[in-house]
């Protein structure tokens, strides 16, 4: 008889967008150093695979509310993916179109899954960076009568997070430690949602937020410039191209200036791309957990903070998304997809079945 079984959840759900949240905490044993209990909320549980998924759900229901989405209305956004993917998946089970505007370097995959959702992606030309996605999502939006989703600065990004993420962080410490919460920022969402709660319900927990090395925008100290809709008004000065897709666009996202004008996080760490590459390496293959480069470079931070912490610290990390939308970046250099020498060495200890 196995000695591992499962009992099922109880219940049965009405839609897919109801699976939505409630993702483990997971502890990291191989990897984290003696004495200090390091965690990651893996977001990949998901069912769009990835943090975004809350943030998708909010701003379709927000608008549906408040009746600025109508039934059958066109949704547009700019993305990296993991909204796109979120947001597809939302669309496509609420029965609304959807426009993806989103520059050409982001990964093959990204695009694959939103078109396998029944969204339509329009790509933007590199050089013209994040913003240019941005305001190409804009452009469409205006001339067609469109739903712009404005995650970088709607109420309801930040809104899910306060009352999703951070409550499930609370209640997953609830009567024990936590020390750090460590995350980056993308869109400002995670950061300023669990920032609210954390400030308020766990002050002695440091929340500790990252930033590309080469994109270092936010501890720049340059502010953004924004229009009166709190839109970027220009790409930051201090935006480089970097690898860690997911994080930093080139501007601060409003949602993310309620972070940074609300002290929501102690410090404010850079990590390099090729850190996080191998980060993420390292936890699929030495811990089984799957993450993208975001993840990674999220990780890399934590073990910084892990290895010069003193016995009994408690760290939470999070991961924002799976390791499968990277297939086609650097994440997967160097992995391949024929037999390597040592492959092809264990398939000839054995006279049958080799390939010719």
């Amino acid at each position: 008889m196995a000695t591992r079984t499962t009992n099922g959840r109880g219940k049965r759900y009405d839609s897919v967008l109801e699976t939505i949240g409630d993702t483990p905490t997971i502890r990291v044993n191989n990897l984290a150093p003696d004495g200090v209990e390091l965690y990651v909320k893996a977001e990949a549980f998901n069912p769009g695979a990835s943090v975004k998924d809350r943030l998708a759900i909010s701003i379709i229901e927000a608008a549906e509310r408040d009746g600025r989405l109508k039934p059958g209305q066109t949704v547009v956004e700019a993305t990296s993916g993991n909204t796109g993917i979120g947001l597809a998946m939302v669309c496509a089970q609420k029965g609304y179109p959807l426009v993806i505007t989103m520059v050409e370097t982001f990964s093959i995959e990204r695009r694959r899954l939103m078109r396998m959702l029944g969204a339509k992606v329009v790509l933007t030309p590199k050089a013209e960076k994040g913003f240019g996605m941005y305001r190409k999502a804009v452009e469409l939006a205006e001339a067609n009568g469109w739903f712009l989703a404005s995650q970088f600065e709607t109420e309801a990004n930040a809104d899910i997070h306060e009352a999703t993420t951070a409550r499930e962080i609370v209640a997953d410490f609830e009567g024990s430690r936590l020390d750090y919460v460590v995350t980056g920022y993308g869109t400002g969402g995670t950061v300023s949602g669990i920032g609210r709660v954390l400030r308020r319900e766990r002050p002695e927990t440091k929340i500790i937020l990252s930033e590309p090395a080469n994109a270092a925008i936010v501890s720049s100290g340059t502010p953004q410039e924004r229009n009166d809709a709190h839109q970027p008004a220009a790409s930051h000065p201090a935006f480089e191209p970097h690898p860690i897709q997911g994080w930093t666009p080139d501007f601060i996202p409003h949602v993310l200036q309620e972070a940074i004008d609300g002290g929501y996080y102690d410090e404010l760490i850079p990590v390099s791309g090729p850190d996080g590459i191998k980060c993420a390496r390292d936890l699929a293959a030495k811990e089984g957990i799957f993450t993208g480069v975001s993840g990674g470079s999220t990780f890399a931070v934590s073990l910084e903070i892990a290895r010069k912490a003193e016995p009994g610290t408690v760290i939470l990390c999070m991961l924002p998304d799976t390791g499968e939308r990277y297939l086609s970046t650097p994440l997967f250099e160097g992995i391949e997809e024929g037999m390597n020498d040592e492959e092809k060495a264990i398939s000839a200890s054995t006279p049958g079945y080799q390939l010719g």
